[in-house]
């Protein structure tokens, strides 16, 4: 396992287009309201369709408060490494630490030629970047003049300065051996994408990277794994980012714990992957790959004793379900606060000799099926509401989509559950949402306290779908007031649900496993 113990980070990769530049920084804001640590953006200078990588990034971390940014990849043949330097530590003092350099050798060289560039063979290109290194290097350091550099970029003594207020990381991309020899000799990351290094092929890169380092007198470690990624969330899993939230969150905690690979940032565009993402894949892989970076110290803790019997229950619990509670994001969009989370009541800890039957495992896996439902319906709320702040969309139609959703026909009085579960494997049309409860109650009196807190919070979320859908006819007679209510409210919606969803499965997928069937009498 090739784990080096980084913490994960995740971001996305937005395509500049010169005529997209306010959904770019919508989209970025939206990242950085989300949680995510990263926003990048392609470098092709010699493109008229696109925006300066630069001048766009110093947009969105104006536009920003926590995101770093970073381009992905620098154009060096285009971006003398003397003048990159300082752009990039001015960029890095203007947003409070919050740059980063990707950088690569460039590509198509007729267009960097036609701009004015050279045309380098490869091996010239691969010496080229690592003179350009040790360029910005040099730059970063205090001294009285800095001097680096050979035969295609150098400095002589030019004064150092201005310097990054954080150690900002140079991350190189690459694929071929001599890459990726100077990215394990002078890198502080490894920026692949996922099309041109798929995951097959990560561990022989690693293997080049993690030599090269240690022959550099370096730890393999000193060098971060970031992936750009690309994927959808249709598909049977199959095929590698191909299908749910919860594949997603499998394979990338498997990239992680046995790749290396530290920071994942998305090739995307559209709010509704974007928001997919930041809800339910980054938190879900930072959750798997803790548990098993722990049971690993477990287990190294132990090595060369006699091995006991597992004591922590929640993991037992969690395997034995054959599905995951999915965690709580911990973002919050609003100010407003509906409810004390620390007041919720809490199950009773699972017996760790319990057997889960299939069926009940059953049960288990389809409330969690049935919530990632409701999640990727809250997106597409959300991104019908970006419509119509970008008049794309008018309030009248997205008020006739959002009552097609499951979550506003259900209006939260049969309970997402029982009312989509039933649909989706054909029992007890007509539940209540007392059915599910009370059958848990009738089989597990302790878990009253929590079945009770959680019909409370189906009455709050029947009224914040309410409030969003007033929200919306205010907005047809007021476009200028009306559209920071109808946002307040979906982010307060936002708010609510995905942290009720999470609080749900984390009290009652135990139960329904546990009793199964016998839920319904």
């Amino acid at each position: 396992m090739a784990d080096y113990g980084h913490d994960l980070s995740f971001g996305i990769f937005v395509t500049p287009k010169a005529d997209a530049g306010p959904h770019i920084i919508e989209l970025a804001r939206r990242a950085d309201a989300a949680g995510l640590d990263w926003v990048s953006v392609q470098d092709h200078p010699y493109q008229p369709a696109f925006l300066d990588a630069m001048t766009l990034l110093t947009a969105i971390a104006a536009a920003t408060e926590h995101v770093a940014v970073f381009p992905n990849v620098a154009n060096l043949p285009l971006r003398p490494p003397a003048v990159l330097a300082r752009a990039v530590a001015s960029l890095d003092i203007l947003s409070g630490g919050r740059a980063e350099l990707g950088i690569g050798t460039g590509a198509f060289w007729d267009a960097i030629a036609a701009m004015g560039g050279p045309r380098r063979s490869p091996r010239e290109s691969v010496d080229a970047l690592r003179e350009a290194i040790a360029v910005i290097r040099a730059l970063w350091t205090p001294g009285r003049g800095a001097r680096a550099g050979g035969q295609y970029y150098s400095v002589s003594g030019a004064k150092p300065g201005p310097f990054p207020v954080h150690d900002v990381g140079i991350w190189v991309g690459a694929y071929k051996e001599r890459m990726l020899r100077l990215t394990g000799e002078a890198g502080d990351g490894w920026l692949p994408s996922s099309p041109y290094a798929p995951p097959e092929q990560l561990a022989a890169m690693n293997a080049v990277i993690d030599a090269a380092a240690t022959e550099a007198g370096r730890s393999p470690a000193d060098v971060q794994r970031i992936y750009n990624i690309a994927g959808s969330f249709s598909g049977d899993g199959s095929s590698f980012l191909q299908g749910p939230p919860k594949v997603w969150a499998e394979q990338l905690a498997g990239l992680a714990l046995d790749e290396g690979i530290s920071g994942f940032v998305l090739m995307a565009d559209d709010t509704v992957t974007v928001d997919r993402f930041a809800a339910e894949v980054a938190p879900a892989v930072r959750e798997l790959v803790a548990s098993e970076r722990a049971l690993a110290d477990a287990d190294a803790d132990t090595d060369a004793r006699p091995v006991s019997p597992p004591t922590d229950n929640s993991k037992k619990r969690e395997r034995g379900l054959g599905v995951a509670a999915t965690p709580d994001p911990g973002v919050r969009l609003s100010d407003e606060t509906l409810w004390d989370e620390t007041a919720r009541p809490v199950a009773p800890a699972p017996d760790p000799d319990t057997d889960y039957s299939e069926a009940g495992r059953s049960h288990a896996r389809d409330l969690v099926a049935v919530h990632d439902h409701l999640r990727a319906e809250l997106a597409q709320l959300r991104d019908m509401i970006a419509q119509v702040a970008a008049g794309s969309l008018d309030p009248g139609k997205a008020r006739t989509e959002i009552s097609k959703l499951t979550m506003r026909q259900n209006q939260w009085t049969v309970g997402a559950y029982c009312e989509s579960y039933c649909r989706l494997v054909g029992l007890h049309h007509t539940l209540e949402d007392t059915s599910l409860f009370t059958g848990l109650r009738r089989l597990d009196g302790r878990l009253a306290p929590v079945t009770g807190r959680l019909t409370e919070e189906h009455h709050v979320i029947a009224g914040l779908l309410s409030r969003v859908d007033a929200a919306l006819v205010a907005l047809v007679t007021d476009p200028v007031r009306g559209m920071p209510a109808v946002r307040a409210a979906v982010d307060l919606l936002t708010d609510a649900l995905l942290s009720h969803l999470s609080y749900e499965e984390h009290q009652i997928l135990e139960p329904l496993a546990r009793v199964g069937p016998a839920i319904y009498g």
